[in-house]
C-alpha cells in the first residue's frame, strides 16, 4: 500500500495517499483512498481490519492486512494467501450467477509488500452476533443462504472453518460470509481451529481429515444461537430442538458428533430449498479445462502403448563399462578410482597432489579421500577436469540437468531443492543423504543456500567452466531405503550457455534425467502476468522456451519417444497462486508415499492450463519424453523487492519434481516399478 508523504492531509499543495493493488482481472490500479483506524478483526488471528474510502470511483471499502511486524511471520502471510486465494476463487465462481451475494468482493490485493494486504467492497449488514430478533421466515433464508454457501465452496473442493456468529452477516435480505481465512481444502489433515460450540468436535480436537459435513456442524450451531439466544452444546446436539420449528425439521441430523452422522451439504440444501438445489449446479460456470484434460489422458494413453525403446537398466552396470567404471560427466569417457591421480584444494583453491601413502590410519584415510578429487585423463583432447573421489565409489552416479531460460529461476529452484534434501526431505521415502565433497557442500550452504533463505535474490551462476564445458554445481551421495548409495549430480544451465557452444551441450548426451522450468511470464498470456512482464521487460513467447527446443534437438532417440526420465516445473508459481489449479497445488503438501498414479491429477492440471493458455509449444518436453511429470512449484514463495524477498523465501513443493526423477529411476521405490511411474496404470 502507498501512503503520502509526511504532510498535513488536506493541507494546500499536500499530495493525496493513494491505494496501489491488482484487481480480481490482474490488471494494476492506483485510487486515492484514505483509512480508518485499524482493530483486529479477531483476537486470536494477526490479520488487522479497517474501514476506508475509494476515491476513484468513489467506494467504500474495508482493508485487511498485516502489520510489518506481523507479515515477517510466514504464518501469518500463509492465512493472508489463504483468504486472498479463497475470496479470488469464490469470486470466479459465483460471477454473473445469482449468488454473488453470498461472499465478499474483492476490489483488489498485493500480498507482496511489507504490509500485505486485501480490498473489499464494504460488507452488506452486521454480524449475526449482534442481531437480536429475527423473524421465522428470515430464519429460513438465513439458513438457505448459508447451506447455499456450503455447497459453492464443496463444488471447489473447498470447507469453510471459521462460520460463526461473528463472520456472517446479514442485511435484513440475505446472508453474507467472511471469516474465508479459515477455509481449506477438503481431504487435508484437520488441525485445531475455531471455538466450540461453532467448531464440530473433530476440528476442534484436530482429529482426522477435513470434511464438508464439518461446516453443517457450524451452521446449525449458528442458527440455533440465532434461534435461541444462546450457544449450543459443544459435542451434541441441543435438547431442545423440538421446541424450535425451524430447527426441529430441518436441522437434528446436523448436530451428530461426527461427520459421518451428519448430512452433506447438498443433502441439507435439498431439505431447505429443493428449488435452489436444482438451480445451483446449473448456476456455476466450467473453467474449460476438460478438453485439454482429456487431450493429456490421451497423449498418456499414447505413451503406455508405443513400444519401449531398449535401454539400461537404471541400477545396472552397462555391458560396454567394466565392473568400477563410471562414466564421467563431463568427458563421457569411462573412468575407475586411480589412487595415483588424487588432487585436494590448498588454502588458495589451487589443486596438489595427495599422496595416500603417508596416511596409515584407515579412518583418516577414507575422510581425505572424501574431500578429494581425481584428475580425469580418460579423453586427453578434452580440457582438465577433476572427479569428486565418492563420485566414483559408490556405484553408478545420477545425473539431473535443470534446463530453461536464464529467467526462469532455475538456479534458486535448485538451490531450495537442495536445501530441502539436506532438511530430510527425502526421508518420508526412505532414503538418507550425505554430501560427496564436504568443502565443495559447506560453500554451496554458505553461498546459495543461507543468503537465499534469509531473503537475498541470487545471482545468476554459470554452469559452464572457463573451458567451455558443462560443470555440476552441486552432487550429493543418496542412499534408498535397501542401503544402496548413488551419487547424484546437479547440472544447471542457462539458455544462453545452451546455445553459446557446441562443447556445453555434450553432457547432454550423458545425463540421466532433466527438469524442464517453465517460466510463466513467458508462457502464459494471463493479465495478471503483465505487470511482471513490463518491470522484467519481457513478453510472451508463443514458440516456446528456445532452451528446450535446443536439448530436444540434441538428444538422441531411438524409438517414438526419449526415454530418459524428465519433470516440467511451471516455476514462480506464486506469481498464479490465485490461479486455478496454481492455487490448489501449491497448498498442497509433500505425499507421504508413492503411489503407482502418483503426480498425474497434478501433471494433467498443468498440462491443461499450459495447453489452454500457453500453446503445445510450452510442452514440447511432455510431448517428447515418455516418462515425463508435470508440477507446480515456488522457490521463494513470493516476488522480490529490491534485490530482497521481504517476507524471506519461502520454498514450496520445490522437492516433488526430484521425488518424480527418483522414483522413475528406482531411488525411491514406487509400485508398479521404476519403468511405469510417470506413464501411469491404465484406466480401470
Amino acid at each position: 500500500m502507498t501512503t503520502t508523504p509526511p504532510g498535513r492531509p488536506g493541507a494546500p499543495g499536500a499530495p493525496r495517499p493513494h491505494a496501489v493493488f491488482t484487481d480480481p482481472a490482474g490488471r494494476r490500479r492506483t485510487a486515492p483512498a484514505r483509512f480508518g483506524p485499524a482493530s483486529r478483526r479477531d483476537p486470536a488471528l494477526p490479520q488487522r481490519i479497517r474501514n476506508g474510502l475509494l476515491d476513484d470511483p468513489r467506494q467504500q471499502c474495508v482493508q485487511v492486512f498485516l502489520s510489518a511486524a506481523d507479515a515477517a511471520n510466514p504464518a501469518a502471510r500463509a492465512l493472508l494467501d489463504t483468504e486472498a486465494a479463497t475470496a479470488l476463487r469464490l469470486g470466479r465462481t459465483v460471477e454473473n450467477t445469482p449468488y454473488a451475494y453470498l461472499f465478499p468482493t474483492v476490489i483488489g490485493y498485493d500480498l507482496d509488500t511489507v504490509e500485505p494486504f486485501l480490498l473489499y467492497a464494504a460488507p452488506r449488514g452486521i454480524p449475526v452476533g449482534r442481531t437480536h430478533v429475527m423473524s421465522a421466515s428470515d430464519q429460513r433464508v438465513f439458513a438457505r443462504d448459508l447451506t447455499l454457501a456450503l455447497c459453492l465452496l464443496d463444488s471447489q473442493q473447498l470447507v469453510a472453518r471459521g462460520i460463526s456468529p461473528a463472520t456472517v452477516f446479514w442485511d435484513g435480505t440475505s446472508a453474507q460470509f467472511w471469516g474465508l481465512e479459515g477455509v481449506t481444502r477438503a481431504g487435508r489433515p484437520r488441525a485445531p481451529w475455531g471455538r466450540a460450540p461453532f467448531a464440530s468436535p473433530e476440528q476442534h480436537r484436530g482429529e482426522g481429515v477435513v470434511d464438508p459435513r464439518d461446516a453443517v456442524w457450524s451452521v446449525a450451531q449458528v442458527l440455533y444461537q440465532l434461534v435461541t439466544g444462546r450457544p449450543g452444546p459443544a459435542d451434541r446436539a441441543p435438547a431442545d430442538l423440538d421446541r424450535h420449528r425451524v430447527l426441529a425439521g430441518t436441522l437434528p441430523r446436523a448436530f451428530a458428533p461426527t461427520a459421518a452422522g451428519r448430512p452433506t451439504p447438498g443433502a441439507l440444501l435439498e431439505l431447505l430449498a429443493p428449488e435452489d438445489a436444482r438451480r445451483l449446479g446449473a448456476a456455476t460456470p466450467a473453467d474449460g479445462s476438460r478438453p485439454h484434460q482429456e487431450a493429456f489422458d490421451r497423449a498418456l494413453d499414447a505413451k503406455r502403448r508405443a513400444p519401449a525403446a531398449p535401454e539400461d537398466p537404471p541400477d545396472g552396470t552397462p555391458e560396454d563399462r567394466a565392473p568400477g567404471e563410471v562414466l564421467c560427466p563431463y568427458c563421457l569417457e569411462s573412468i575407475q578410482l586411480d589412487l595415483s591421480m588424487l588432487f585436494v584444494t590448498d588454502d588458495q583453491m589451487q589443486y596438489r597432489p595427495l599422496d595416500l601413502s603417508r596416511i596409515s590410519n584407515p579412518v583418516r584415510r577414507e575422510d581425505v579421500m572424501r574431500g578429494a578429487v581425481q584428475q580425469c585423463t580418460a579423453d586427453p583432447d578434452f580440457p582438465e577436469h577433476h572427479i569428486p573421489v565418492p563420485y566414483l565409489t559408490h556405484g553408478r552416479p545420477l545425473t539431473v540437468a535443470m534446463i530453461g531460460q536464464s529467467s526462469t529461476g532455475k538456479s534458486h529452484l535448485l538451490t531450495q531443492m537442495i536445501a530441502e534434501i539436506t532438511d530430510g526431505g527425502l526421508e518420508r521415502y526412505g532414503v538418507g543423504w550425505q554430501s560427496v565433497n564436504p568443502e565443495q557442500h559447506a560453500r554451496f550452504v554458505r553461498e546459495r543456500v543461507q543468503p537465499l533463505r534469509s531473503g537475498k535474490v541470487l545471482d545468476h551462476t554459470s554452469g559452464v567452466g572457463l573451458e567451455g564445458f558443462a560443470l555440476f554445481v552441486e552432487s550429493l551421495l543418496l542412499t534408498d531405503a535397501r542401503g544402496r548409495v548413488r551419487p547424484v549430480a546437479f547440472f544447471d544451465l542457462g539458455g544462453e550457455d545452451l546455445v553459446r557452444t557446441d562443447g556445453a551441450l555434450r553432457f547432454l548426451l550423458g545425463i540421466d534425467a532433466l527438469v524442464f522450468v517453465v517460466d510463466p511470464a513467458l508462457a502464459l498470456p494471463l493479465p495478471q502476468l503483465d505487470g511482471v512482464r513490463e518491470r522484467w521487460g519481457t513478453e510472451v513467447d508463443r514458440d516456446g522456451d528456445a532452451a528446450f527446443g535446443t536439448v530436444l534437438d540434441r538428444l538422441p532417440r531411438r524409438g517414438p519417444y526419449l526415454e530418459t526420465p524428465a519433470a516440467m516445473v511451471l516455476g514462480k508459481s506464486d506469481l498464479l497462486r490465485f490461479q486455478p489449479p496454481v492455487d490448489r497445488w501449491l497448498g498442497e503438501g509433500p505425499p507421504a508415499a508413492i503411489g503407482p498414479d502418483q503426480f498425474r491429477e497434478e501433471s494433467g492440471d498443468v498440462y491443461a492450463l499450459l495447453r489452454q493458455h500457453a500453446g503445445q509449444a510450452w510442452l514440447r518436453p511432455f510431448d517428447a519424453f515418455r516418462r515425463c511429470t508435470l508440477h507446480i512449484a515456488s522457490a521463494t514463495g513470493g516476488q522480490e523487492s529490491q534485490g530482497r524477498y521481504p517476507a524471506g523465501a519461502g520454498p514450496r513443493r520445490v522437492l516433488e519434481p526430484l521425488v518424480s526423477l527418483l522414483a522413475m529411476h528406482g531411488i525411491i521405490e514406487a509400485p508398479g516399478g521404476a519403468a511405469s511411474f510417470g506413464v501411469g496404470r491404465e484406466s480401470q
